[in-house]
C-alpha cells in the first residue's frame, strides 16, 4: 500500500507557519536606530550615533555628544579629506556596511572613522542576541589586528 501525502492546504498552512515564525525572530534583528557609544578607558557614554540603512548597506552618524567634557561645536581637525574641521556631531563615521551571508546579526564590509585620531578603519558589527547591544569592531588589514567597543542601545 502507497503512503497518503497530506492535502495540499496543510503543506501550505506549515510552509505559512514557518515564513511568520522566521520574520518574528529576525524582527529583533535590526540594528538601525540608535546607539550609544561608551569610551574605552572611562566607561562614560561618550556620544549617540544613529544607524539608518541605505538600499542594503548601513550607516551612522553623530547626533549628540554625551560627554559634558566635549565642546558641542567640535570639529574633526585631524579628519581626512572632507571631513577635516568639519563639525563632529552631524558627521557620518560608520559607513559602506554589507549584511554577512553567513550570520543574519553580523554587517561587515565597512569603515568606521574615529574622530578623536581621525583614522578610518574597517569595521563590522555584530548585534547581540537581545538587539540590546552591538559589538563595533574597527581593524586595520585583518580583524583580529583590532578594538571592539560596545554600543548600547539608546532609549
Amino acid at each position: 500500500m502507497k503512503p497518503v501525502s497530506p492535502p495540499r492546504a496543510i503543506t501550505m498552512v506549515a510552509l505559512w507557519f514557518c515564513a511568520v515564525a522566521s520574520c518574528l525572530a529576525d524582527a529583533g534583528l535590526d540594528p538601525t536606530g540608535s546607539w550609544r557609544t561608551v569610551d574605552d578607558r572611562t566607561g562614560q557614554d561618550r556620544s549617540v550615533i544613529r544607524i539608518e540603512r541605505q538600499g542594503d548597506l548601513l550607516s551612522g552618524r553623530v547626533v549628540r555628544s554625551l560627554d559634558p567634557r566635549d565642546d558641542p561645536a567640535a570639529r574633526c581637525v585631524k579628519c581626512p579629506g572632507d571631513r577635516k574641521d568639519q563639525p563632529i556631531v552631524g558627521m557620518a563615521i560608520l559607513s559602506g556596511l554589507r549584511p554577512s551571508t553567513s550570520n543574519v546579526r553580523l554587517w561587515e564590509g565597512g569603515e568606521i572613522l574615529d574622530p578623536d585620531s581621525g583614522s578610518v578603519y574597517r569595521a563590522r558589527v555584530r548585534l547581540s542576541e537581545d538587539g540590546r547591544t552591538l559589538e563595533v569592531r574597527g581593524f586595520l588589514g585583518m580583524a583580529l589586528f583590532g578594538r571592539t567597543q560596545v554600543w548600547k542601545r539608546a532609549e
